[in-house]
């Protein structure tokens, strides 16, 4: 049987929701927690590491509960690259949300 007929069987039976199907929601969450691990074990001080933190949970909690809204995605992008931007270690992780947010797709022009 073909994934997708399974999926859309365990959704039909409740089990499994729109959310858990969308491999793009799996990918950003992944990155979302890499990331918070990342800067969690983090050393030195960092002033907006709580900044970064909440946006992060607030993030995941977007993507776990439905499909987000991407201008909302994006917004938090900005608000996470503003805290952690310019440490060089957190980069590759954030350079992973990025492209998972990229995923949910582009905003329209002149947006």
């Amino acid at each position: 049987m073909e994934e997708a007929v399974v999926v859309e069987q365990l959704r039909r039976d409740g089990r499994v929701t729109a959310v858990d199907s969308d491999p793009r929601v799996q990918e950003l969450r992944g990155a979302v927690a890499r990331l918070r691990r990342q800067l969690a074990v983090l050393p030195g001080e960092l002033p907006d590491r709580v900044a970064a933190d909440d946006e992060l949970a607030a993030l995941d909690a977007m993507v776990s509960h439905g499909l987000p809204e991407v201008p909302r995605l994006r917004r938090s992008l900005l608000l996470i690259a503003g805290a952690v931007g310019s440490v060089s270690a957190l980069s590759p992780a954030l350079s992973e949300v990025r492209e998972g947010i990229d995923r949910f797709g582009k905003l329209p022009p002149g947006r």
